[in-house]
């Protein structure tokens, strides 16, 4: 493919963000696009899909919100819930008070939704099977959330989109393949089309018509798999045929094929193409040449261009979005921009490395305000990245957004200040924070309230990988605070934050190291047979990587008064437990500075025969001696146990702690999550149920006071701050893991929520401030 001389150029820089620019321009939009850097998108609400059961969401059963569509003014949401065979409404009179208005069957999956007049038009899959496809065009009346008539398809929808003058609806026909059948190798029969609905009178009056799309495409000719379509404002539809890597131009009043191309293909350097775990985890040093971009959503930015998501799905995906020029050129390519923003902020799902990465999903155009934008939302990494269009062909980076877990449908509002994002996943039955929702964005003069951390560089020029953080640390002084990733990853590292910018500048990285042996050491101590119950010499040996590096499950970290950190370890397995072996026990690292393992504390052998798979969650060193968190009870315990070893005789007291009974309705447990000390025997902990989203319940800090506490006591404590009202104002889906705790010099309190290394998580990670609190 023919491309712009520059249209890969990167280097633009705003906000401590690298983002790409390049490309040329050789027309001016009749209305020019202004900037407004006063002026930036936060969420405003997350409407949970589940509310339309129960405003309590504690029904189990999942929804989805699929991709989303708004009533002419603005003030009704249409949603395709695919997993329930309906289509939601939701109210947003007020945006930042989202309503239900309840459900309609669909008689079959939804998968797109657009709305013409007080109409919504639902495409509908009603397939005996991949061989047998068939569909529908379903018509409902938004206001009275009612059918009206549907109209027959002959195959298999996808998306679905309306023309600017209301002459028009266009439907991709994709008749999706069976990936079961031949690894989901192209071709498999039925070919997919395109569907042109003339919507003149009433809808029982529209007629339709046929576009064929086979033999366009070099890849597969024969079975044309449209994904998604977009029309401009000169009745010309675009359709990209992702399997094929191709891209069709339709004019829809004639009903013909105008133009097709390929998509092409882009070489991507500094990426990550390795899953976790490995030592080193998030690797940006591979390359990646001649990657298909194969396109799924897209938008029009102008008559003449157009925007693609390239997510990938049979043989590509290029991790990026591209600017096509109608002639096929391409304008524009963002290249690995996305791969190191989502890295830069924490978001990188390392379990997708080895297939499409963050996988941009989809992408929105509208003018804010006099600004033009375009949204990029990342499916696996759960972000819209936002960018400013007033220069042609130099996209530049304005901000990037937090959303439930892999966003797929988006919607611009410009008339009112509003973008919408539909995050498709949900699964309560297994896990406490997966809630499909709509994410509700409103255009403010205000600044942008995510992300809360981000890296600087390597000395490459990537960005410092990060992500499930979990214990954190104060400096002595100013407001730098150590932070530490958990068993997630291999190779652990800790992490120097600067707090007194914001965002927050995560600024270093120690590699957590083992050069004399230490490690070795012990283990020559212990058992060298496999034991289940016990942990021994093979488990040890695997905490040591080739390169020194060490495989942790660090879950606290403190400053050590004689230098560098203290860290405890959680251990892993539970004694008596078949299904989960002893792999590992909860033990204390003394580190130097630099990381390097100067000294390891192992718990009494009486304590460690009680090991259940919840230990070690946070440390303090106060007054001589070190002061340990257990999360839950273990065996033949009630309570949850704080550790007290004395540095200088090398004892170990206990203590009980008296947690919180468990008060969510989808149950589950509650624990302890980190320790910090507030001098004087005092410490200050965080107290915390395995819930989130709407189940959440218990988010809590307490103080607790071991001045003249009898080794085998129990404690009693006081509550500091309830959290949770802290935790919802981000006005997303509560995070459930709340495990960094740090008081500055200052005397503010700060949080910081694990994001479990974006696993099933959408890797939101918010550093909260929550000033200064009676600590007395």
């Amino acid at each position: 493919m023919k491309k712009s001389a520059v249209a890969l150029a990167a280097c633009v820089a705003l906000s401590g963000l690298l983002v790409a620019c390049g490309g040329d321009d050789d027309s001016a939009a009749d209305t020019p696009s202004v900037s407004n850097p006063g002026k930036f998108f936060n969420r405003v609400a997350t409407f949970t899909v589940c509310s339309q059961v129960g405003a309590s969401c504690e029904d189990s059963t999942p929804t989805a919100a699929e991709i989303v569509a708004a009533s002419e003014d603005g003030m009704t949401l249409v949603y395709t819930n695919s997993l329930k065979g309906e289509v939601g409404f939701v109210d947003i009179t007020d945006p930042a008070s989202p309503k239900a208005l309840g459900h309609l069957a669909m008689g079959g999956e939804p998968t797109s939704v657009t709305v013409l007049g007080g109409h919504a038009l639902v495409a509908v899959n009603t397939s005996a099977s991949f061989t047998n496809a068939s569909g529908k065009l379903v018509v409902v009346d938004i206001a009275k959330r009612s059918l009206i008539t549907e109209i027959a398809l002959g195959g298999q929808p996808d998306s679905v989109a309306r023309s600017k003058d209301g002459k028009y609806v266009a439907v991709v026909i994709e008749n999706e393949r069976d990936e079961g059948v031949n690894k989901g190798a192209l071709p498999q029969a039925p070919s997919g089309y395109l569907t042109i609905v003339d919507t003149v009178g009433a809808p029982t009056a529209w007629k339709t018509r046929v576009v064929e799309l086979k033999g366009l495409a070099t890849i597969v000719p024969e079975d044309a798999e449209p994904e998604y379509v977009a029309i401009n404002e000169d009745n010309v539809a675009v359709v990209t045929l992702q399997e094929n890597n191709h891209i069709a131009l339709v004019d829809l009043p004639s009903g013909k094929v105008t133009r097709h191309f390929s998509a092409g293909a882009v070489t991507l350097s500094q990426v990550d193409l390795t899953d976790a775990p490995r030592p080193n985890n998030v690797s940006l040093t591979e390359t990646q040449a001649n990657r298909l971009r194969e396109p799924d959503g897209v938008t029009w930015i102008s008559s003449s261009q157009f925007a693609t998501a390239n997510e990938g799905d049979w043989n590509g995906g290029s991790r990026g979005f591209t600017i096509f020029n109608t002639d096929g050129t391409v304008a524009y390519d963002a290249g690995n921009s996305l791969e190191h923003l989502v890295a830069r902020i924490g978001h990188t799902n390392d379990k997708r490395s080895d297939a499409k990465g963050n996988e941009p999903e989809n992408v929105a155009f509208g003018r804010f305000d006099g600004t033009d934008y375009l949204f990029v939302a990342s499916e696996r990494s759960s972000v819209l990245a936002v960018y400013d269009m007033g220069q042609k062909n130099q996209p530049v980076f304005k901000q990037v957004l937090p959303a439930a877990l892999a966003p797929e449908g988006l919607l611009a509002i410009p008339s009112r200040n509003l973008v919408i994002a539909a995050s498709e996943n949900d699964d309560r039955a297994t896990s406490s924070t997966l809630r499909s929702a709509l994410n509700i964005y409103q255009y403010q003069s205000a600044s942008a309230a995510y992300p809360t951390i981000q890296s600087t560089h390597r000395a490459d020029g990537t960005p410092i990988p990060w992500s499930a953080l979990s214990g954190l640390v104060a400096a002595p002084s100013g407001a730098v605070v150590y932070g530490i990733d958990d068993s997630f990853f291999r190779g652990n590292r800790i992490f120097e934050i600067d707090t007194g910018v914001k965002p927050a500048r995560l600024q270093r990285e120690i590699r957590i190291t083992d050069p004399n042996g230490k490690i070795a050491a012990l283990a020559a101590l212990l058992p060298a047979a496999k034991d289940a119950n016990a942990f021994d010499a093979t488990d040890l040996a695997a905490l040591v990587n080739a390169d020194g590096s060490v495989n942790l499950d660090p879950e606290g970290i403190s400053l050590a008064s004689g230098g560098g950190f203290w860290i405890a370890s959680e251990g892993a397995g539970t004694v008596g437990e078949a299904a989960r072996p002893v792999l590992s026990a909860n033990l204390v690292f003394k580190l130097s500075a630099t990381g390097v393992v100067e000294d390891i504390v192992q718990l009494p052998a009486d304590v460690n025969a009680k090991q259940q798979r919840f230990g070690f969650e946070g440390i303090a060193e106060s007054n001589g001696k070190l002061v340990v968190a257990f999360q839950r009870a273990w065996a033949g315990e009630t309570m949850a146990r704080i550790g007290v070893y004395d540095l200088s005789a090398k004892t170990w007291q206990f203590m009980f702690y008296p947690l919180d009974a468990v008060t969510s309705p989808n149950k589950g447990w509650v624990g302890l999550s980190d320790i910090t000390a507030l001098g004087n025997g005092r410490f200050l902990v965080v107290e915390r149920d395995n819930q989130g989203g709407p189940d959440a319940r218990i988010k809590k800090l307490y103080r607790i006071d071991l001045t003249g506490v009898a080794n085998g006591a129990t404690l009693s404590k006081t509550l500091v701050r309830d959290v949770l009202p802290d935790l919802r104002a981000t006005k997303g889906l509560v995070v459930e893991k709340i495990e960094g705790l740090a008081v500055l010099a200052s005397g503010e309190v700060l949080l910081v929520n694990d994001n479990d290394g974006v696993d099933e998580n959408s890797g939101e990670t918010w550093l909260f401030s929550l000033g200064k609190l009676n600590l007395n």
